[in-house]
């Protein structure tokens, strides 16, 4: 018996020990019940564009927090007409904020979030009639002037994911969603305060916790500058105004990127405050799809200015020079042939880029495909795709924004499924020469290989940010990426576009509506074929031609020939990035006035 008593007393004891001394749950339970944690949200960095010219700042809203125990009976319509709100919203307001997860009726819960500025006000001129009710500071992003919606992004709450996968955040706590938001969320969020309390049994606060000794102050988000030029943006988005597509322009010596585009866009300040998610399910709903963001996600077949890439190749390979030369009678008449359109005849290869004459790189890329070294169709074709890839083909160039897609640049295993292994040639997958067929590409893809010609062979991955306060940039954008193809080599091309839009009249130029008086100008127009559709028109180019500062891709959907609206569009934003003015009004005017989907809805 004494021995029974003696392993009870010590069980006992042992367990005291380790609840008061070992175990802190109750420890912490107690401070729970006398202390309340109040946290001090940081404002979020600004992004401003390479100018230093803000395009993302922050406005204060207001959370109006309850402690359902202290609340009395109140005017319920003077209450909601204060705060911009209806009697049923406010009534609803209260019935969700008891279910919200982890609720007590004496602590506070969010009840309404992000009141404006100017509501608020109202409201806190008669607050103390009210009791129960706390207010939360907050901010939220105000984009100003409303572009660039998806590059910048946008910011919305946290969800259980977020909050698993981060244990910075809690319930109520704001996430980049998007964009640049999204990419520099960690650069951007700065870091929480949080501000102690001591709370009586009902949970009304008696005073701050130890004078605040443990308080912690709220760490701003660090200022972001983007590479983006906010007036060239802002005036790529009024070209593209009621037109399908997309234009990118990067700053070839560095990889900066100037503007991105994408079209229909947005304004991002509807995804700011309460009818963010009414706004975002209407958007989401649209046909046109304003929040897919083109120039990172959508593919398209490069067109003719695919010819670029198949010309440099074959100088690499040596199955074509640039005095070879090849007659063109309106097409490729091999096989079922390829349609070509009417342009001086025969071309050597300069001339080829300068016509763009799909019969010439049909030789080019058979030349390439079969080449007798390579010994098989298969390992032609794999040499061709090699030499593609190195341009960024196929492959995520890495730019710091997220849901890029990579492309599609077809492989051998590919058609030995589609067509069995042996029973395709280089004849069978022919509209890989003029940039046709299974090859699919971005926009932000096909602006970064005019930055690779510009740079006579290689490129650094495209970004959207410059630099970060206190921080340094990713070394990523610092890589020059080589091309497998000789710095020599791209002089011919580089001749080629120079002459697709500066040749004489009547000399066959595909692009002579690009040029300026003043601005040499090198570009290569590009029609791709669409089967749900009229064709979509292509263009890239670089100018100057001899210091290149902007590099651009313009595709704009179901516009037909690449010299009709894509080459202008381009040539403009040229023109106004680099001389900050426009020669041309009548032809800036024409392009803005340009209903194309009203067009397209009489085409259906």
């Amino acid at each position: 018996m004494s021995v029974i008593i003696l392993l009870v007393f010590a069980a006992i004891v042992g367990k005291l020990f380790y609840i008061q001394v070992i175990d802190s749950s109750y420890k912490f339970s107690a401070a729970n019940n006398v202390l309340r944690y109040i946290t001090q949200y940081p404002a979020r960095g600004l992004i401003l564009d390479r100018h230093g010219v803000p395009m993302v700042s922050n406005k204060p809203v207001f959370d109006i927090l309850m402690v359902k125990r202290q609340v009395r009976p109140f005017d319920t319509l003077e209450f909601a007409t204060m705060l911009g709100l209806t009697v049923d919203q406010v009534r609803d307001a209260f019935f969700q904020a008891t279910k919200q997860k982890g609720y007590s009726p004496r602590k506070a819960v969010v009840l309404l979030k992000q009141i404006s500025a100017e509501n608020f006000a109202r409201f806190q001129e008669v607050m103390y009639k009210y009791q129960g009710f706390e207010i939360q500071p907050r901010t939220v992003r105000s984009y100003n002037p409303p572009i660039a919606a998806h590059l910048l992004g946008y910011v919305g709450e946290v969800d259980e994911r977020d909050i698993k996968n981060n244990t910075y955040y809690q319930q109520g706590d704001y996430i980049g969603i998007s964009g640049i938001e999204r990419s520099y969320e960690h650069i951007l969020r700065g870091k929480k305060g949080v501000k102690i309390f001591m709370v009586d049994v009902h949970n009304r606060i008696k005073g701050s916790y130890e004078q605040g000794k443990f308080d912690t102050v709220a760490v701003p988000g660090k200022n972001i500058i983007s590479t983006i030029d906010a007036k060239l943006q802002e005036y790529g988005e009024r070209l593209m105004q009621n037109k399908i597509g997309s234009i990118v322009a990067i700053e070839p010596k560095t990889g900066e990127v100037l503007a991105m585009i994408s079209s229909p866009t947005y304004d991002p300040n509807l995804l700011v405050g309460r009818q963010r998610a009414a706004n975002f399910r209407v958007l989401q709903q649209d046909s046109l799809k304003p929040i897919f963001n083109r120039s990172i996600m959508a593919l398209y077949p490069p067109g003719s200015t695919f010819k670029v890439v198949n010309a440099l190749i074959g100088l690499q390979e040596g199955v074509v020079t640039p005095e070879t030369r090849y007659s063109c009678y309106g097409g490729y008449t091999v096989g079922r042939g390829v349609g070509c359109h009417i342009h001086p005849s025969p071309t050597n290869l300069i001339q080829s880029i300068q016509v763009s004459c799909n019969t010439y790189y049909c030789h080019v890329f058979r030349n390439i495909i079969d080449k007798r070294e390579f010994g098989s169709v298969e390992n032609g074709f794999t040499v061709w795709k090699k030499h593609v890839e190195s341009f960024g083909y196929g492959n995520k160039l890495n730019i710091d924004l997220p849901h890029e897609l990579k492309g599609i640049v077809p492989s051998v295993s590919f058609y030995d499924k589609y067509f069995r292994k042996g029973g395709w040639s280089s004849l069978t997958i022919i509209s890989l020469a003029i940039g046709q067929g299974e090859l699919s590409v971005t926009p932000l893809q096909m602006a970064n290989l005019v930055a690779t010609i510009a740079n006579k062979g290689y490129y650094i991955a495209p970004h959207v940010v410059k630099s970060i306060e206190g921080d340094t940039l990713n070394s990523l954008y610092r890589e020059k990426h080589i091309t497998s193809i000789e710095p020599k080599y791209f002089d011919y091309i580089i001749e080629g576009m120079d002459l697709a839009v500066n040749g004489a009249p009547g000399s066959g130029s595909t692009a002579r509506i690009a040029a300026l008086p003043d601005i040499r100008i090198c570009g290569k127009t590009g029609t791709a074929q669409n089967p749900h559709g009229k064709d979509h028109s292509v263009f890239f180019a670089f100018a100057p031609k001899d210091d290149p500062k902007i590099a651009i891709s313009a595709y704009i959907e179901n516009a037909g020939f690449g010299a009709t609206w894509a080459a202008p569009i381009a040539s403009l934003m040229i023109e106004k990035y680099l001389k900050d003015s426009i020669s041309r009004p009548d032809l800036e005017r024409y392009i803005i006035d340009a209903n194309l989907l009203d067009r397209r809805a009489k085409a259906k």
